[in-house]
């Protein structure tokens, strides 16, 4: 079995991150929760749970995810495989096993979990989310010929294949520059279609006017750039 990290970036999830560490199948090898400036108890509650728990205080779903890798590379034994997972148990963790397989089975290097429309839950994506995710994956279609429907958290790719991304995202463009990127590299990518719930608690992002706002033009920008470096 491969070795396997999660990174879960968190921000206020003390109501949630419990549920997702204990659903996350025991094959992973360390489950990495990167507090980001939480004002709650994430911090308490995810090492209760078992997590390795890292604060990373600049604000940012990317800065998050930059800490928990800062903190990988400098660990002696790399994994073969990093995960990312949202701490608000929108997604079903256990489902962990259906993301990695594509990896492990057919040596694909990079999986994202879809959330189609009969495996969601009413109300779980707003209509700006569902819009945004369509536009963004339709430009990415007729510029790159992409194959992507959904620009879904709850992703898996080897990590020899991330470093090379080199990833810089700070804030909303995270998941939107590591597809864009994996098709510049000409990675091998598949989707898998995951469940997808209401979230505990209020998105950060899709909750707010303005955070849905910013992260629109942040998804496009990374993708008008992209479509100009051809």
């Amino acid at each position: 079995m491969p070795n396997i990290k999660v990174i879960i970036p968190a921000y206020n999830e003390a109501d949630s991150i419990t549920n997702v560490i204990n659903d996350i199948p025991k094959i992973v090898g360390e489950i990495i929760v990167v507090n980001n400036n939480s004002t709650d108890k994430t911090e308490e509650n995810a090492k209760k749970a078992g997590a390795t728990v890292l604060t990373e205080h600049n604000r940012g779903y990317g800065n998050a995810c930059l800490k928990g890798l800062e903190y990988i590379a400098n660990q002696n034994e790399k994994p073969n495989i990093i995960v990312f997972l949202d701490g608000d148990y929108s997604d079903y963790p256990e489902e962990l096993t259906k993301i990695i397989a594509p990896i492990i089975e057919n040596n694909i290097d990079f999986v994202i979990g879809t959330r189609v429309k009969h495996l969601r839950e009413t109300g779980s994506m707003t209509t700006p989310q569902i819009f945004g995710n369509w536009l963004a994956t339709n430009l990415m279609t007729l510029f790159f010929n992409a194959k992507f429907t959904d620009l879904g958290p709850f992703r898996a790719i080897k990590y020899d294949k991330l470093l090379m991304l080199n990833m810089i995202d700070k804030t909303y463009g995270w998941t939107v520059e590591m597809q864009l990127k994996a098709l510049k590299q000409k990675l091998t990518y598949t989707e898998v279609p995951v469940n997808y719930r209401n979230r505990i608690g209020v998105s950060k992002v899709s909750g707010t006017i303005k955070g849905s706002i910013f992260a629109g033009i942040k998804i496009l920008s990374w993708i008008f750039k992209y479509s100009i470096k051809k």
